[in-house]
């Protein structure tokens, strides 16, 4: 998480999220920074328009609390589909599984 919240930092300060720049403030934190980890990070954030995921982020959020209040009144009506079965795997088969991975 600190990764993102290093590219969140640099994005408030008004500053680019280059790799450099991501790994300053995580030394600054005193994080022990991954050089692929910050390199992927620079790497999605490309081209991505942070101030739009923000909004949409805020906005998914309260779209979120409506449904669950609608929970109680929905648990009220008839189950419309039934959920699908799920398989029993004795250990026995379980085993026999795990013995074929290994030799």
């Amino acid at each position: 998480m600190e990764y993102i919240y290093s590219a969140m930092v640099l994005y408030s300060a008004g500053k680019d999220i280059t790799e450099d720049a991501v790994k300053a403030v995580l030394t600054a934190a005193g994080v022990d920074a991954d050089a692929a980890k910050i390199k992927a990070l620079v790497a999605s954030l490309e081209g991505v328009n942070i101030a739009d995921a923000i909004a949409n982020a805020a906005v998914a959020a309260p779209a979120a609390a409506p449904a669950a209040g609608a929970a109680p009144a929905a648990a009220d009506a008839p189950a419309k589909a039934e959920e699908p079965e799920v398989e029993q795997v004795s250990e026995e088969d379980a085993a026999a599984g795990l013995s074929a991975l290994f030799g």
